[in-house]
């Protein structure tokens, strides 16, 4: 049986973020994924949107880590030379009625330290972005794209050359602590493979069912999986558009938007499709209502242009209180069980927030 450090279960942004912070500290650290690559899931299935920590709560963890995260994120990709571009988020209201969602947006934005947005006229808005119609918008410079691929790559590769190893289809069966040590179990093996004295679970959309196979965690202390699934449809010609285009929010996420790759292709999503198990499907049949919410950012776009692309699924959970709308990240005064952390309802903004979720991580294990 092998012994490290730390285990960190989920080989998504967040889980090889946890990983990397804990190697920073010296530790022998090992990454298991389910998957048969890192970052298969969630973290490869979303609008690849570097956030400016503008939509949250200014007392939650989400706007605490996107803020702090963002510009981490930023000074990473820029040291490890990932594609990456600040271009600019603008969040516009279609009608008047929309108006005080803005101001909302624009004040909570600041409460959080975000940063101030720039409040846009409808014509300070084409100014920006001449097809865009609408009866005022905010503008947050702080925003960007990104390649969520090479940044997962540069983490992987940072992880490894501090001494740790990433290992892809291995799947955790069980987790057992004797004293002040974990003992791993994978599927396929009939006895434990791995000894460790600190464990993460940072499964994404996996991580209730890895919860339940924490021997010891009582069932009250692990949530109710909640899936929304998020549709994006591509459009297939050129667009005049070069900031991110956002319409505001809607319940469940921030409402189907335009934005950009680094190619400058064109895509519109998410919607918010509540299902009952993990299911990628994008159905023709939705090309009506993308058309329509597209129009609301580009009146005139050729809505032949717009193909299903590809879907992703909000891994969000459902306590007592409700679904949550704050990450979860608990420890033992929650659970009672020393060196572990489970990470739960990581969603939207967890790619942005990703290297400030490693740092909490890292601080809370190793300040326990």
């Amino acid at each position: 049986m092998s012994e490290v450090d730390a285990v960190v279960i989920g080989a998504g942004a967040v889980g090889l973020a946890c990983a990397l912070a804990l190697a920073r500290k010296g530790m022998a650290v090992i990454v298991l994924e389910h998957a048969g690559r890192i970052g298969s899931e969630t973290s490869s299935r979303n609008s690849e949107v570097i956030h400016a920590g503008i939509y949250y709560a200014p007392s939650s963890l989400k706007a605490q880590l996107c803020v702090r995260g963002r510009d981490l994120l930023y000074e990473y990709c820029a040291r490890r030379n990932i594609p990456h571009r600040q271009i600019g988020k603008l969040i516009f209201a279609n009608t008047e009625d929309e108006l005080p969602q803005l101001e909302r947006i624009a004040a909570r934005a600041e409460a959080a330290g975000a940063g101030t947005l720039q409040a846009l006229s409808p014509r300070q808005a084409r100014e920006y972005e001449p097809e865009l119609r609408c009866s005022a918008a905010l503008f947050s410079a702080a925003s960007g794209i990104i390649s969520s691929h090479d940044y997962m790559a540069a983490l992987e590769a940072e992880i490894e050359d501090l001494g740790g190893r990433v290992v892809c289809k291995t799947a955790v069966s069980a987790a057992v602590q004797q004293g002040d040590r974990w003992l791993i179990s994978i599927a396929g093996e009939d006895s434990p493979v791995l000894e460790t004295r600190l464990l993460v679970n940072a499964a994404g959309l996996q991580a209730t069912s890895v919860a339940q196979s924490i021997v010891g965690l009582r069932p009250s202390a692990i949530p109710e999986p909640v899936y929304a699934r998020g549709c994006y449809f591509g459009y297939n010609r050129p667009v005049p558009f070069s900031h991110l285009i956002y319409p505001v929010p809607v319940p469940g996420g921030l409402g189907t938007h335009l934005t950009l790759d680094l190619s400058g292709r064109a895509r519109f999503g998410p919607n918010v499709e509540w299902i009952e198990r993990i299911d990628y499907t994008v159905s023709p049949a939705l090309h009506a209502e993308f058309a329509a919410a597209a129009r609301k950012i580009w009146p005139g776009l050729d809505p032949e242009a717009l193909q299903p692309d590809y879907a992703g699924v909000r891994p969000k959970v459902r306590t007592a209180a409700g679904i949550a709308d704050d990450f979860m990240v608990e420890g033992p005064e929650v659970h009672g069980l020393a060196g572990f952390l489970n990470l739960f309802g990581i969603e939207s903004p967890g790619l942005t927030a990703s290297l400030a979720i490693g740092d909490l991580v890292a601080e809370r294990l190793t300040d326990s």
